[in-house]
């Protein structure tokens, strides 16, 4: 278990329970974890007598930059180091002896935090949950007689729990680096050279996602950069797009757009951690996304953000930190959502709601948030 220690804080809290050293966890996904970041940084500005201990996975705790004092962040190996029943019991016994807890907050709600949620209450330390509002889910991804409205936000769920636990929040975050600040270059050094110039446009592209429902058929998004790139060369404008990625198909894809077009750096596969890709985001002009992970971390940077939405919706409540629906491109098909995360198979079988939108439509969005 990795973790950065903080001195036990057990001073008055100034909160509606006393509590002074709360366990706070959520594993995954990555999309997820980063919606937590504006909410629990909030909580440490605005209970700094309290320590708040968040544990996810190792690979997670790099999104927590410039994290407040009172942050402790622990990555905790759920898949080898803490397995099963055995793991959880373990991994509550070395964070109740190492941080003294005296309240749980549950910002997952799956069994792996339901055990701890158990292990917890088993040493007296009570438990406050994410409301995931299942039944919500369901009336609007169902087939017929869809309940259109907007649900709480994934954001407003996190907030709930801190609230349960005697924690009220008020929003106390501009962003990773600060609302009038931006990462210094040199943290993305290993990635990219700085701006040549103030008229250099930077557009980071992430066209996938997880799920099937939430990718944007390559072949379109290819076409965008082909006309991004004539673009920039028509005008004499100086552009790189970055693109972001992970598995192995999406390497090679990337690696041809790397090769065929100017300016265009594939970033995909090669894991230069998250402070320097974070930072990277933070001095786009423009980040291009699904609605996926980098949709998030591109908002919690400040960094203007253009979401698609294919088998997902804005409604379902996972839209980007402070990101309105001008910042969305999606089509609106009557079968819209049919799954929460984009998990499920498409019901017409053509995934019409992503193949119908027009390459030139995400172009002239572009177009107009960048000035190219």
């Amino acid at each position: 278990m990795a973790a950065h220690r903080n001195k036990d804080t057990r001073s008055g809290s100034g909160n509606d329970r006393g509590v002074i050293n709360v366990l706070v966890a959520r594993f995954s996904a990555l999309g997820d974890v980063a919606m937590t970041v504006p909410v629990i940084y909030s909580a440490c500005r605005c209970y700094p007598d309290v320590r708040f201990v968040l544990v996810t996975r190792p690979a997670m705790t790099g999104i927590f930059v410039n994290k407040p004092d009172n942050l402790v962040l622990v990555g905790a190996d759920v898949k080898t180091d803490y397995t099963g029943v055995a793991g959880m019991r373990r991994l509550v016994k070395e964070l109740v002896e190492e941080y003294n807890i005296d309240a749980f907050i549950d910002l997952h709600n799956v069994l792996r935090t339901r055990l701890i949620a158990l292990f917890c209450r088993l040493r007296g330390i009570p438990v406050y949950r994410l409301y995931k509002a299942r039944a919500k889910r369901r009336e609007l991804t169902r087939e017929h007689n869809k309940v259109m409205l907007p649900m709480v936000s994934q954001r407003a769920r996190y907030r709930e729990a801190f609230f349960k636990a005697g924690l009220s929040l008020t929003e106390h975050f501009n962003g990773l680096y600060g609302a009038h600040a931006a990462a210094a270059p040199e943290l993305f050094a290993p990635i990219t050279a700085p701006k040549s110039s103030p008229s250099e446009i930077w557009i980071g592209m992430a066209p996938f996602a997880a799920h099937k429902g939430k990718i944007y058929p390559p072949e379109k998004m290819e076409e965008v950069v082909y006309s991004l790139t004539e673009r920039a060369a028509a005008k004499g404008t100086t552009l790189r797009i970055f693109l972001f990625g992970g598995g192995e198909e999406e390497r090679r894809i990337l690696s041809g757009w790397d090769e065929r077009y100017p300016g265009v750096i594939n970033l995909a596969g090669k894991k230069f951690g998250f402070p320097a890709e974070l930072a990277l985001i933070n001095h786009l002009d423009l980040m291009v996304t699904m609605d996926s992970a980098n949709m998030h971390l591109a908002s919690i940077t400040l960094t203007p953000t253009l979401s698609i939405w294919g088998a997902t919706h804005p409604y379902c409540g996972f839209k980007g930190w402070h990101q309105q629906d001008a910042d969305t491109i999606q089509l609106p098909v009557s079968c819209r959502p049919c799954s929460v995360f984009g998990n499920k198979p498409c019901r017409r079988g053509d995934y019409l709601c992503l193949t119908a939108i027009r390459p030139d439509m995400i172009f002239k969005k572009i177009l107009e948030k960048t000035g190219l």
